[in-house]
């Protein structure tokens, strides 16, 4: 051991060699017998003109150690040093029992826990054992014991998943199967975690093996992402780690429904402390756009934290008929209402009395809640205000009191039919008592909150006895008389408290239960006014519509999941059947995340495990110094031939000199040669070919490397470049093509993509950059250029062009697609379009579908769609119909064969050009008159 490494010689045989060192160490230092000497007259003279060379009788000691080192480091080279070797030390009385965490912890490290499970499995082949693997994030386990080759098969097709080690039942398949022969070694290869019932060891130690392993890494990237809430000055996310040995800071980022980071925070974890809380500063709309959360540099499923309607934060506003916040505050309608809200919500309140004036300004803000508090009856202009504004989704929540009680009875704003005056429970002149709460309706989404003991009501406002009452009834008294009631209008909703908002007719509004009362009502609205669908807390059952994998990202993949039963009252629970996700559909989702509320990461105990070996995934690499031992060798003897050639006289002022003018008429000679013109171009300064990019807009395409396609989409795009050049005040430069695993792709706002079946499958480093590329705001035009060619293909089928786009987008993350809308911006960019034709017609344009924009009222002539598509597709060959020769003349007829849908396809492309350069602009209202003009309404 060295250092805590283990250390070994895979040839120990060779080190005997160096016994031959002081051999060696003679052989250099030999001196030759002194020649005898004869006097010879002539030879004195010679002696005395002639410069005599002198050989050395020995070499010089520090050169023969450098010598003896230099066959040291051979010998040491041969006999192979390893540190960490592997050492075969599996039990050989029963087969090897593999316990695999494939949890969403282990998707970081999961290819070094898939490389120490195959070096157990070789062992176990050593040694001819069967092997028997089970892993904890499958549904079903099989632990019979079988051949290494069944094992690695079985290894080689799981990978991580995004949810919690389930290894109860995994260690049950394995108790089940060595009920009789237990195991010779149980190799667990964890991910640290302990799970629920604390009990992993124990029910491990308890199957009887001869040894057990226990293989995990450090834990350090082991977080969580457990908990948000939409607070009042950022949203607060809480976090988990399982590695708690010094502080840490985590950043994060929340994302919007794009995928663009759009603000972020940081986590910070003090020293010992296994959880933190951390706040993204942002302003309220731009919270209202978070779509998830995540940990930067973290892609488990763990660290991204899925948010959906309920998360974000309602702007509510507040109507009071009282005026008596300053000299009594505590009498004031509104203010419980603000002490229970202010954490979950953002208030807003008029600045005139008047409730013409009053309630108008109100709804310009946009509001998702209007909660009025004792206001009887309203002006009459602002009656159809607030009925138009709750039948877009807005949801009004009125409180009773003397006014309300005192107001006609055909008041259109109440959800119930109320009697006129008020109901005393309680008094001199009253034979009843004041009232507690009854258990809440299931139907309510009270419903799951513990009825109140201690909260009583003296007065209410009673609602006339309906056949509906009761489906439209949230609480009650322990009478049977409604405390809050509902009815839905349009798509927005009317809730009634039947009590007063301050604590003159109960004390229900200095308690607790108000604000979650409160809190739950105003989650049903959504924000901006736009209510969500009927979800007063009815049991539900959603299908899957995007589900999270173990890296943290949300994939459409939803054929395993099973629909998600929403119980009111009762928080949903990631499972093997329910994974991670969103369930629901594009119009509205819930968001399961991986970890409860409040959820924390433990260590697994290792107390009650027994006796068992602990391996660290980081010190189970074996390496060898072989090649840095010939590596040493190989220096010493370039070393040892400079040393010779210098005392050999070779670096002599003369022959330096000759090999200087020498080296000095070869760089002379090379620096006339003219250099080739491609090696000039190779050698011009990136910053000047950067530059050369952002001088003009460039139109580029992707070169497949298939000649014929790449010089249709070279011709292609420089048709459409003269097109734009003459029709419109854009012209663009040259035609660029891209090699999209090497080329910088910010330049260009489109790329044109012709798909080809046979032309090679991009790596996916290359979709990789594809995908941020269209992240970071740039848009990829796909063609399949198939649309004739399908026209002959059987109902359903699909082409070789076709299949290779599906291949390509199945590795990006692309958003839902639709075709281009009638009132899109699409259509007017530039020219008026009503379709979008190549050189074929019949394929539709599709783009991202503009799900936020369905809320927009139907006579709207444009849609204010948020930002550019970043996809497009076609099956119309754009490339085929803009492609055009030296002379202007158009190389590929279209079919059928019409100069006006070439036309056309040239309209088609410069409107895809305006709308990649300006936007959503023509969707502004004061294009509206011009464009109406134009097709003449």
């Amino acid at each position: 051991m060295i250092g805590g490494l283990s250390f070994v010689f895979a040839n120990p045989a060779m080190l005997a060699a160096l016994v031959a060192l002081p051999v060696i160490w003679w052989l250099l230092r030999m001196t030759p017998p002194r020649p005898a000497a004869e006097v010879f007259p002539p030879l004195r003279i010679l002696a005395s003109v002639i410069k005599r060379e002198e050989t050395p009788s020995k070499s010089p000691w520090w050169l023969t150690l450098l010598r003896m080192l230099m066959a040291a480091a051979v010998i040491f080279a041969i006999a192979d040093p390893v540190f960490n070797p592997r050492s075969n030390t599996l039990a050989t009385s029963g087969p090897l029992a593999l316990l695999i965490d494939n949890s969403w912890a282990a998707a970081p490290d999961w290819e070094r826990r898939v490389e120490a499970a195959s070096a157990l499995i070789d062992d176990a082949e050593a040694k001819d054992l069967a092997v028997s693997i089970v892993f904890t994030g499958e549904r079903q386990h099989d632990a019979t014991p079988g051949s290494a080759g069944t094992a690695r098969n079985r290894l080689a097709a799981v990978g991580p998943e995004p949810l919690p080690a389930d290894r109860r039942s995994a260690i049950a398949a394995m108790q089940t199967a060595f009920r009789d022969t237990p195991p010779g070694t149980i190799a667990f290869i964890t991910d640290g975690i302990e799970a629920e019932d604390g009990k992993t060891m124990e029910t491990l130690a308890g199957i009887g093996a001869a040894d057990l392993k226990v293989i995990e890494a450090d834990g350090s990237q082991a977080v969580a992402l457990t908990d948000s809430s939409n607070e009042s000055n950022g949203m607060a996310v809480m976090a988990s780690r399982l590695k708690t040995d010094d502080s840490r800071s985590l950043p994060i980022v929340a994302f919007d429904a794009r995928g663009r980071a759009i603000a972020n925070g940081t986590i910070d974890f003090a020293p010992g402390a296994a959880t933190a809380k951390g706040t993204i500063e942002a302003p309220f709309e731009l919270r209202n756009d978070f779509a998830r959360i995540g940990i930067e540099g973290a892609a488990t499923a763990g660290a991204t934290h899925l948010l959906d309607d309920g998360f974000r934060r309602r702007r509510v506003a507040l109507l009071s008929g009282e005026a008596r916040d300053l000299s009594q505050p505590l009498l004031s309608p509104l203010y419980y209402i603000n002490r229970a809200l202010a954490p979950y919500a953002d208030l807003v309140e008029p600045r005139e009395t008047d409730l013409a004036v009053a309630i108008p300004e109100l709804l310009q803000q946009r509001p998702s809640v209007l909660i009025m508090a004792d206001i009887g009856r309203l002006p009459e202009e602002t009656y159809p205000l607030l009925a138009k504004w709750i039948d877009n989704g807005g949801t009004l929540i009125r409180f009773a009191g003397p006014r309300l009680a005192a107001a006609p009875a055909d008041d259109p704003l109440v959800p119930v039919t109320l009697r006129q005056g008020e109901r005393a429970l309680g008094g001199a002149l009253s034979w009843s008592e004041p009232q507690p709460l009854a258990d809440y309706p299931l139907n309510s989404p009270f419903a799951g909150m513990p009825r109140p003991t201690d909260i009583l009501v003296k007065r209410q406002v009673l609602a006339e006895p309906t056949a509906d009452l009761v489906e439209r009834t949230w609480a009650n008294l322990a009478d049977g008389t409604p405390l809050v009631t509902t009815a839905a209008r349009g798509t927005g909703r009317i809730i009634l408290f039947h009590v007063s908002a301050e604590a003159t007719w109960s004390n229900l509004p200095i308690s607790g239960h108000f604000v979650e009362m409160l809190r739950r009502s105003v989650q049903l609205s959504r924000s901006g006014g736009i209510a969500a669908e009927d979800r007063a807390a009815q049991p539900q059952t959603l299908p899957p519509y995007r589900l999270l994998n173990a890296d943290g990202l949300l994939v459409a993949e939803t054929a395993n999941a099973r629909p998600l039963d929403i119980v009111p009252g009762k928080a949903p629970l990631a499972t093997p059947e329910n994974p991670p996700g969103l369930y629901g559909s594009e119009d509205g989702f819930t968001a399961l995340n991986l970890l409860p509320r409040d959820a924390q990461l433990k260590r697994i105990d290792m107390a009650a495990a027994g006796p068992y070996t602990s391996e660290r995934l980081t010190a189970a690499e074996s390496w060898s110094l072989k090649p840095a031992l010939l590596t040493l060798a190989l220096l010493l003897l370039l070393a040892d031939a400079a040393i010779v050639l210098f005392m050999g006289g070779a670096f002599s002022r003369s022959r330096m000199a000759k090999a200087a003018t020498a080296l000095f008429l070869v760089m002379a000679a090379a620096a006339l040669l003219p250099p080739p013109q491609a090696l000039a171009d190779d050698a011009r300064p990136d910053d000047a070919r950067i530059l050369e990019r952002l001088d003009t807009t460039h139109l580029a395409y992707v070169v497949t490397g298939e000649e014929d396609v790449d010089r249709l989409s070279e011709s292609g795009l420089r048709g459409l470049t003269d097109f734009l050049t003459y029709r419109t005040t854009l012209e663009p430069g040259a035609p660029v093509g891209l090699d999209i695993a090497k080329d910088e792709l910010s330049f260009y706002p489109i790329i044109y993509w012709p798909i080809s079946a046979s032309a090679p499958m991009p790596s996916p480093q290359t979709v990789s950059r594809i995908d941020a590329y269209m992240r970071a705001g740039g848009t990829v035009l796909f063609d399949t250029r198939d649309q004739f060619s399908s026209l002959g293909a059987s109902s359903g089928g699909t082409s070789p062009n076709a299949e290779r786009l599906q291949a390509i987008l199945a590795n990006l993350d692309i958003p839902p697609l639709e075709p281009v809308p009638a009132d899109h911006v699409l259509t007017k960019a530039f020219y008026l379009l009503t379709n979008f034709p190549g050189r074929y017609t019949g394929s539709p344009l599709w783009i991202e579908a503009q799900l936020d924009n369905r809320e927009e009222l139907s006579d709207r002539p444009a849609r204010s769609g948020d930002g550019v598509t970043p996809i497009m597709i076609t099956g119309n060959d754009f490339a085929g119909a803009w492609a055009v020769d030296s002379n202007g003349v158009a190389v590929l007829p279209t079919v059928p064969p019409d100069e006006m849908q070439r036309e056309y396809a040239f309209r088609s492309g410069v409107n895809i050009m305006m709308y990649m350069l300006t936007g959503n602009y023509k969707a502004d209202q004061v294009h509206v008159p011009a464009l109406l003009e134009r097709l003449g309404q």
